[in-house]
Order: C-alpha cells, then sequence, then structure tokens
C-alpha cells in the first residue's frame, strides 16, 4: 500500500520544468584592419655600367639619379637600376620584364642598337646619356652633350670679336670627323673664312707634322726664299721672314691636354700665343689644370653653366662622400625630366613622349635645354676663356 500511495503521489506531482536554455554570449571579433592600399607607379629603368671598367662613371651617374629622387620631393615612379656591363640588350630586356615604360641611358652610342632591339614594338622611349646624335631618333632621344654645338657656340663668339679666318685641328676617328663637320658649318654660318682643317693621330711627332700643316708653313718658307731649318730639325726664327699664318684663330678639337701639346709646335711655326687665338671644345670642361698652363691663357671654349652643377656637388659629395663625375649631372637632369612630367603619365599608360617635344624646354644641372626634332638635346651654352672665366654667358632659356 505505501508502494502504492507513493507512486499515486509521484502521478499527481506536476511536472518539472526543463532548465531554460541560455544562449552563449556572442563571440567577440576584433575589428578588422583596411588592407593597405598599394599605390601603382610607373617604372623607369636607368641603364648605366654599375660594373667593369665604366662602373665609376655609371654609379656617378646612378647616385645622381637617386639624389634627384630624394630631392625631388619622390616623383611618383619605381626607379630600377640596371647594369649594362654584362651587355645592354640584356639590361634592357631586364627592363622591359619588370614592365619599364621609360630607359633613362644606356652610357654609349653603341649599345642604343641592342637597347632598341629589347624594347622594338613597345612605346617605350629611350632617353641616351651617349653624345652620338646619329643615335637619336625615332623613340631614341640624345642627351650627351654635343661637340657641334660647342664649336658652333665657340666660332660665333670667335666671329663676333672680329676674327674672320679660322683653321682647324681634328683628330682622326668618328669624333674628329663630328668636329670637321661642325666646323666647317659653324664659320659658314657665322660669316667666316675657313683656311685649312688637318686631320691628327696623337704621337708627339704626327702633332707637329699637323702643326707645320695647318700653318702652311712649308708655302711661307718658299715665299720667304730663306732657309729656316737647322740641321737638328729646328727652325730657325728669323723676325719678318715669314708671314703671318693666314689664320686668325685656331680650333684642336680635342682634350685640353692635347690642345696643350700642341703649344710647343704651334708656336714654332708662327701660331703660338698672342698670334692666334685658340678655340677649344666642350671636353675642356672636365680639365680645371688647363689653367695653371701659361700658354694656354686666352683659349675659348664653349660649356655648359656649373654654377649648378658645383652645389649639386656638395650635395652628393655630403651623401656619397665623394666627388662626382661630371656627367653625373645626367642621371640627375634625367630624373629631373621624369618628374616634371610625371603628373601626366597616367599609371600604366605609356610614357607622354609628345611632352618631351616642349619648345620651351626644360632647366636642370646643366642649364636650359630641349630636343630638337630628330630628338638631339638642345643646350644653352656659355663661352669660357682660360683665365678669365666666362665672357658670354649662357642663356636661361629659350
Amino acid at each position: 500500500m505505501a508502494v502504492g500511495i507513493t507512486l499515486l503521489v509521484a502521478a499527481c506531482a506536476p511536472p518539472r520544468k526543463a532548465p531554460p536554455v541560455v544562449a552563449p554570449p556572442p563571440p567577440v571579433v576584433a575589428p578588422v584592419a583596411p588592407a593597405p592600399v598599394v599605390e601603382r607607379l610607373n617604372t623607369v629603368a636607368l641603364l648605366v655600367p654599375m660594373t667593369g671598367p665604366n662602373a665609376a662613371l655609371g654609379q656617378s651617374i646612378a647616385n645622381a639619379a637617386r639624389l634627384a629622387m630624394s630631392e625631388l620631393g619622390k616623383p611618383q615612379v619605381n626607379l630600377v637600376t640596371i647594369d649594362t656591363a654584362p651587355g645592354a640588350g640584356d639590361a634592357a630586356a631586364k627592363a622591359m620584364a619588370q614592365g619599364a615604360g621609360l630607359i633613362l641611358g644606356p652610357l654609349l652610342g653603341s649599345e642604343v642598337p641592342a637597347v632598341q632591339a629589347a624594347v622594338a614594338g613597345r612605346p617605350v622611349p629611350i632617353l641616351s646619356f651617349s653624345n652620338d646624335a646619329a643615335a637619336a631618333g625615332g623613340n631614341v632621344f640624345v642627351l650627351g652633350f654635343q661637340p657641334d654645338q660647342a664649336i658652333a657656340r665657340a666660332v660665333a663668339y670667335a666671329r663676333s670679336r672680329g676674327i674672320d679666318r679660322f683653321a682647324a685641328l681634328v683628330p682622326q676617328g668618328a669624333y674628329g670627323e663630328r668636329a670637321q663637320l661642325a666646323f666647317v658649318k659653324a664659320v659658314a654660318d657665322a660669316g667666316g673664312r675657313s683656311t685649312a682643317v688637318v686631320p691628327y693621330a696623337r704621337a708627339a711627332d704626327k702633332l707637329a707634322a699637323a702643326a707645320a700643316q695647318v700653318t702652311n708653313h712649308a708655302a711661307r718658307l718658299r715665299a720667304s726664299g730663306k732657309p729656316q731649318i737647322r740641321p737638328d730639325g729646328t727652325v730657325e726664327r728669323v723676325a719678318g721672314a715669314l708671314s703671318p699664318v693666314p689664320f686668325q684663330a685656331l680650333l684642336i678639337a680635342d682634350s685640353g691636354a692635347v690642345a696643350a701639346r700642341f703649344l710647343t709646335p704651334l708656336a714654332r711655326y708662327g701660331a703660338g700665343p698672342g698670334e692666334v687665338v685658340i678655340l677649344g671644345t666642350e671636353l675642356w670642361n672636365n680639365e680645371p689644370g688647363l689653367a695653371r698652363i701659361p700658354a694656354m691663357k686666352g683659349a675659348l671654349y664653349a660649356t655648359v653653366p656649373d654654377a649648378r652643377f658645383n652645389q649639386m656637388a656638395v650635395r652628393y659629395r655630403t651623401r656619397f662622400g665623394h666627388n662626382p663625375s661630371r656627367l653625373a649631372s645626367l642621371g640627375y637632369d634625367g630624373m629631373l625630366l621624369v618628374s616634371g612630367l610625371a603628373t601626366s603619365w597616367s599609371t600604366g599608360q605609356p610614357f607622354p613622349k609628345t611632352a618631351l617635344m616642349a619648345r620651351g624646354g626644360f632647366v636642370g644641372i646643366d642649364g636650359a635645354f630641349r630636343f630638337t626634332a630628330r630628338g638631339v638635346v638642345e643646350r644653352g651654352l656659355e663661352v669660357d676663356q682660360i683665365g678669365t672665366g666666362t665672357v658670354s654667358p649662357a642663356p636661361t632659356s629659350f
């Protein structure tokens, strides 16, 4: 009975409620940081020798380009430097593989065809640091200093000072051939007269023979009627025996060091200091020691102005600990050009080649410059006189 009562009570008891199900708290989710925005930049490839015999020059150009990047507010481009010593064509192929839209370089005109071949079919301008105007055309622009422009500027200045009879000594080879063509044209354009152009080899005896030839020494001797050659081969100077040389100004289209080697034989044949004006080329701007050669005093040559380069050289030394090459300005001005046109270069689009042809030109470390229709750089040049300094300033614009 007790068991039955217990079961009855249990049966009559209200059913137990299941405990309420409590939902777990929601997980704490950390806020997800937005993905960083990857800025796409157009790529510029700098093709210069970083190893091999021209490594110091290539590294100086590359350093100057990097200096420009930092000083110009980091232009919105990605600059990659590729060594051309193993081969300029291979370097250009690497540049194309990295998506370069503009090439600065190569250094030598002989390297340009290989770079062109690697770039063929792509709208990628090539701004070569060479001074070989023949390499320009199509997508190739030449930034290097042009000897024909320096010759024309020096001849025009001499003509403006009353000189109308000119002669020239030019080295054998491609540079001399270009200098000869430039000289003949410059004299004609200035309204002067060319009396002789004599090519020479750089051997000492060849220099003396070229000096005798350009001064027309043999004919002047015959006209004098008096023997002037001593048994040892030197010339006996007899006052009044020889007529003056047939020119007033003589271009020596070579380095200043070679020009200085001509001074003794020229003086022997009547074309010494005070008798004629010596004209030089843009190569002389790299030779400050010429001012210490007394017989070079008064010689004239045309060159880019140095003021901005000298200022840049101070900053370069501070950053890199050594002096830059004079050609380092080409790397700086190449990046300056890119920086000035970067705002019109849409990401992923071809470089605005037509902007390179702005007739107003640009102003860089080496002064005012612009490209001709052929793609050759045209520069504003000054005329310097050894021992005096600048005698005709460079134009500051076009």
